[in-house]
């Protein structure tokens, strides 16, 4: 006997890679259906090879009955409908920042904190993280069981994805218009400076101290998933890329690192594939992670900087590993621990 899952914004980049990755992991659904905003309502959108599913409309769509919500339909559109579902007892598995900071609501990255799912029962919302927290934690879980991080600080190269798709299609019409000898003003809508052929220091809204809330989530994410003892910093940049997200990690842990050790220890890892050759390309680029589901590592080496320091290069398909894959890899340990039919 399978589910009843509900994916909520089932129109937008996110909600759309949920469905691809529902039915490419085989997540056993007895019925699906794609939610999203009343101007989607009655559009077509597949599922999986031979399957098209109308769209229906959220505001009047009844939750009771369904097990699951996969749900990225943005934080403001989470804030209203996800405490209904809850309470139509509907399991809702949300990929916006509403909800992430909120004590009574689990934080997970299943290779990570998987426990903490446990704790749905409280609201039935499960929160998942910021992308460019996911695959930071994925790669640094195995690292802190073994040499225990004190601190650390991260640059991020991030895609244009995580903006959605008007800032995919920007990139793109920035970068046909430049070729065509056109003004860049016509095409500048969702950021702040020009993106093609660019790299903007701006993610989210700026805080008074000076960082961008991007940069604040992935430090408060970390504290609340991993352990609010290690010290982050982030600096979180967006670069002309459509998809994958790649980030500069520089790692101080209490235990004595080499670089052979952690590249064992993160070959042992769920979910972390090492490519790590010190020759040119032996590593993985945002490009070559696309479509991918595990986070590459590569370009480990000391950080001879502090006592017990390490660097590494990591990339992420943001879309998958960053948010859908995240999600429904939640719904499946929900699904086997939890929700047992």
């Amino acid at each position: 006997m399978g589910y009843k899952v509900a994916v909520v914004g089932a129109t937008g980049n996110v909600g759309r890679e949920m469905l691809n990755t529902l039915a490419e992991r085989n997540f056993p659904v007895d019925e699906v259906f794609a939610v999203a905003s009343k101007r989607s309502a009655g559009t077509e959108i597949s599922f999986g090879e031979k399957t098209v599913l109308k769209v229906k409309d959220l505001e009047t769509f009844d939750f009771t009955g369904i097990d699951i919500a996969l749900s990225s339909p943005g934080a403001s559109v989470s804030k209203a409908f996800a405490p209904r579902a809850g309470a139509q007892g509907c399991v809702v598995i949300d990929n916006t920042s509403y909800f992430r900071m909120e004590p009574d609501v689990p934080l997970v990255v299943p290779e990570v904190n998987p426990g903490a799912i446990a704790g749905y029962t409280k609201r039935h919302i499960i929160a998942n993280p910021n992308c460019s927290t996911i695959q930071m934690l994925v790669a640094l879980k195995p690292l802190h069981d073994a040499f225990k991080i004190k601190r650390v600080v991260v640059s991020t190269y991030q895609s244009t994805s995580g903006a959605g798709k008007a800032a995919m299609d920007e990139l793109f019409d920035q970068t046909r218009g430049i070729y065509m000898n056109e003004p860049i003003g016509k095409t500048q809508n969702k950021f702040t400076k020009q993106i093609a052929f660019n790299a903007i220091p701006h993610i989210d809204i700026f805080m008074d101290d000076g960082e961008t809330k991007e940069e604040w989530k992935m430090v408060v994410e970390t504290a609340k998933i991993l352990d609010p003892a290690i010290a982050v910093h982030a600096n979180c940049c967006r670069i002309p890329a459509f998809i994958g997200h790649g980030e500069y990690v520089n790692i101080e842990t209490e235990k004595p690192i080499t670089d052979a050790a952690a590249r064992a220890a993160l070959k042992k890892a769920p979910g972390v594939s090492v490519v790590d050759m010190r020759e040119p390309g032996g590593y993985v680029t945002p490009v070559e992670c696309a479509g991918e589901d595990n986070v590459f590592v590569s370009r480990i080496r000391a950080d001879k900087s502090v006592k017990h320091g390490l660097s590494f290069w990591c990339v992420a398909d943001n879309l998958r590993k960053g948010a859908a894959l995240n999600a429904v890899q939640i719904a499946e340990v929900l699904a086997r621990d939890y929700l047992k039919k």
